[in-house]
C-alpha cells in the first residue's frame, strides 16, 4: 500500500466517521495497514468536530455538541482551524438546522467565533425579535461585518454599470447661455480662430441640458418570507448602493401581509436589514398597490419585485395590479431569487401569468444584478438580456 493510498483511507475514515462500523477497521495486527490507519491528534480533533455535528441523532443525540455555548464556541474555533471558510459556513448552517443551535446564537461568545456570511445574517435577522439584550450588540456587529464586505464587493460594479447607463447628458446645439458647454464649444470651433484678433468666433454652440434631480426612479419590493432571506440581505445592500447614486431615486419596500417602506434608512444598509421582519405570510398584491401609490413618474420607473411569487392574498387581484403597473409604463421585473445559488423554488403558475403580461421572471446571482439594472435603465428587453447571460427566464416555456 502506497502513501497516497494511506491518505485516501484517512480521508474515507473522516468521511465515514472513523468508528467501528466505518468498514475500514483499525488495521490492528497488520504491520502494513496499521500505520496507514493510525490517526494523529489533529485527525482525532477533526473527527470530533465532524462527529459533533453529523453523528448527532434526533432524540438520543449520539455525539452532538451539547447545549453549552462555550462548548460550541470551541467547536467553531476547531472548524476555523481545520477547514476553509466556505466549508465552515456550510457546517455552521447545518448545525443551525440540524441541532437547533439558533438559540445559542444568543450568546455573545459564540457570535464572536462564527464565520460571518449571508445565511448567518439571515438567521440573526430572523431571531432579532427574541434575542436577549446581552447578545444584540454582538449580533449587529456580525451583520455589520457581512454588510461592509458585500458593499466593498458590489458597490463599484453597481456604480459602473448603472452610472454608464444614466449619466449621459444630452447635448444641445442651440443652448441657452447658462447651458453652454464652453470646453466642448471651443474644441468644436478651433478652425474659426482669428489670429489677428486673437479670438475665436464660434459657429456652433454646444450645450448640456440641465439634469433633472433623478433620471430614473427605482422601486425594490422585497418579499420578507423566510425562503427569501438571503435574497433580502443582498437586496438591502444593493438598495443602499443605488440610493447613493445622485441620478436615481431609490425606494425600498419590504412586505409580508403588511408593507414597510424602508426608504428613509437607505443611508445605512444595516438599518435597512434591521427594519425587515423575516418570516410570516405574503401579500404581493398589497405591496404592489402601495408601490403604485408612491410612483409619480411611471414611464421613468423600474419596479423590481424580489419574490418567489407564492401569493397568500388574492392572486387575481395581484395579477390585475401587476397589469395596471405595466400598462401605466412602469418597467416591472420579477426576480425570483437574488442569491449565490440562484436556484429558487417559486410559483410556476404566477410566473407564467407574469410572462403573459410581458413581465420577465427569473433568478440571478448578486454578480448579475448591476448588469440587470443597467439593462433596465437603458430600456433593453430584460428577458432577452437574461437569456444572453445564461439565466433561465421562468414561465416562458423553458423554466
Amino acid at each position: 500500500m502506497t502513501a497516497p493510498d494511506g491518505e485516501r483511507l484517512r480521508r474515507w475514515r473522516l468521511v465515514l466517521g472513523g468508528g467501528e462500523a466505518d468498514g475500514l477497521g483499525s488495521g490492528e495486527g497488520d504491520p502494513v495497514l496499521a500505520p496507514r490507519l493510525a490517526w494523529s491528534l489533529q485527525d482525532r480533533r477533526m473527527d470530533a468536530a465532524l462527529g459533533g455535528l453529523y453523528e448527532a441523532e434526533t432524540g438520543s443525540r449520539r455525539g452532538g455538541l451539547g447545549a453549552s455555548a462555550p462548548t460550541v464556541a470551541r467547536w467553531l474555533a476547531d472548524l476555523r482551524e481545520f477547514f476553509p471558510a466556505g466549508v465552515v459556513r456550510v457546517m455552521q448552517q447545518d448545525a443551525i438546522e440540524r441541532l437547533d443551535l439558533a438559540r445559542l446564537l444568543f450568546e455573545p461568545e459564540m457570535l464572536d467565533g462564527v464565520e460571518p456570511d449571508v445565511n448567518l445574517v439571515a438567521t440573526l435577522l430572523t431571531l432579532k425579535g427574541v434575542m436577549p439584550a446581552r447578545a444584540k450588540d454582538a449580533a449587529r456587529a456580525v451583520v455589520r461585518r457581512v454588510v461592509d464586505d458585500l458593499t466593498r464587493r458590489l458597490e463599484e460594479p453597481t456604480r459602473a454599470a448603472v452610472g454608464g447607463s444614466l449619466n449621459r447628458a444630452q447635448r444641445k446645439f442651440r443652448p441657452r447661455p447658462a447651458e453652454i458647454d464652453w470646453d466642448r464649444t471651443i474644441r468644436a470651433n478651433l478652425g474659426t480662430y482669428q489670429p489677428d484678433r486673437r479670438t475665436l468666433i464660434p459657429e456652433r454652440l454646444i450645450g448640456v441640458g440641465r439634469k433633472r434631480r433623478s433620471l430614473r426612479d427605482l422601486v425594490l419590493c422585497l418579499d420578507q418570507s423566510g425562503s427569501m432571506a438571503s435574497s433580502v440581505v443582498y437586496a438591502g445592500v444593493f438598495g443602499a448602493v443605488l440610493a447613493s447614486l445622485p441620478a436615481v431615486s431609490t425606494r425600498v419596500i419590504a412586505f409580508d401581509t403588511e408593507v414597510a417602506d424602508l426608504s428613509e434608512h437607505l443611508d445605512d444598509p444595516v438599518d435597512v436589514l434591521y427594519g425587515i421582519q423575516l418570516g410570516g405570510g405574503t401579500d404581493i398584491g398589497r405591496a404592489l398597490a402601495y408601490a403604485q401609490s408612491v410612483i409619480q413618474r411611471p414611464e421613468q420607473t423600474i419596479l423590481v419585485l424580489i419574490s418567489d411569487l407564492y401569493e397568500g392574498g388574492n392572486e387575481r387581484e395581484m395579477l390585475a395590479r401587476a397589469r395596471s403597473l405595466r400598462d401605466s409604463g412602469v418597467a416591472v421585473i420579477a426576480l425570483l431569487a437574488l442569491s449565490d445559488d440562484g436556484a429558487p423554488g417559486y410559483d410556476h403558475g404566477v410566473a407564467r401569468a407574469f410572462a403573459e403580461l410581458g413581465i420577465p421572471a427569473f433568478a440571478c446571482t448578486p454578480e448579475h444584478f448591476p448588469g440587470l439594472m443597467a439593462a433596465a435603465i437603458r430600456g433593453d428587453d430584460v428577458g432577452a438580456w437574461a437569456g444572453e447571460q445564461g439565466l433561465v427566464v421562468r414561465g416562458s416555456g423553458v423554466g
